[in-house]
């Protein structure tokens, strides 16, 4: 198994970054990144903080899904920030991450990544990261917000978290070494980021990288399951979904599949 050890000292050198990795908590082993990450911004760990682990053994995705992937082969990190954000434009959180993965692979690996409706980047289709993006709200404002990312990076076929998942080395053919990765989906993340607390709104752009929109697609929404077309996203991050009936029904999130013709 491909194995290239990640060291604080490494990530640190050059990152040249002016919010994330401000601060570097690497872990051999945790139960989930995100977990971590809120406990310690809970106690007023800074903006900027990143949380690193090689392995996690309840890492969790979205709706409490697990992740988890052989120890030193995928990036699993949580950032901690304190945006000024209303609570409801949350999901702005994940479509500037989604587009900073999605800058990174392409300097980093000359990959085409694509976003999926509500938090997946995929290569050839498949799934290679998920984000799952938690927050501790107080009224009208954001006391602070943990991005937890992972990556499949150099995986092989039968290690992937899921069936329909892919990794970067899968796609290029090779293992790559994950600390320059890592620097630039940083350096990505923390341009996009300053935008954001700049008053610049990803929806537009984040809209535009989904490859939902356009497609007949069947989303499940708790005990509910929709039939129709995603015609576009409001700047919650909601699908705007046409029903086969005419009605526009909005999806706040759920998950998404590709429904026949």
């Amino acid at each position: 198994m491909h194995h290239d050890a990640l060291s604080e000292a490494q990530i640190l050198d050059g990152l040249g970054t002016l919010c994330l990795g401000r601060r570097i908590l690497l872990y051999e082993q945790v139960d989930s990144t995100n977990s971590l990450a809120k406990a310690l911004a809970a106690e007023g760990e800074p903006e900027g903080t990143v949380i690193i682990a090689e392995e996690q053994t309840a890492g969790r995705g979205r709706l409490g899904r697990t992740w988890l992937a052989p120890a030193g082969t995928a990036l699993l990190l949580s950032v901690i920030l304190r945006p000024c954000l209303m609570p409801e434009r949350i999901q702005a959180l994940t479509m500037m991450t989604a587009l900073a993965l999605r800058d990174a692979l392409l300097l980093s690996t000359a990959l085409r990544a694509e976003v999926k409706w509500p938090n997946d980047v995929l290569l050839s289709g498949r799934k290679a990261a998920g984000i799952l993006t938690e927050a501790r709200t107080m009224g009208t404002s954001v006391e602070f917000a943990v991005v937890g990312i992972g990556l499949n990076v150099n995986q092989q076929e039968g290690a992937l978290p899921i069936p329909d998942a892919t990794s970067v080395a899968l796609e290029l053919g090779h293992p790559v070494p994950r600390v320059p990765l890592l620097q630039t989906i940083l350096r990505c993340l923390d341009r996009r980021y300053q935008r954001l607390q700049g008053g610049q709104s990803p929806t537009a752009e984040w809209a535009a990288a989904l490859v939902t929109l356009g497609q007949r697609v069947q989303v499940v929404c708790g005990e509910r399951t929709y039939l129709g077309l995603a015609e576009s996203v409001d700047d919650s991050g909601a699908l705007l979904l046409r029903l086969d009936d005419g009605q526009l029904f909005c999806a706040p999130a759920g998950d998404v599949h590709t429904a026949p013709a």
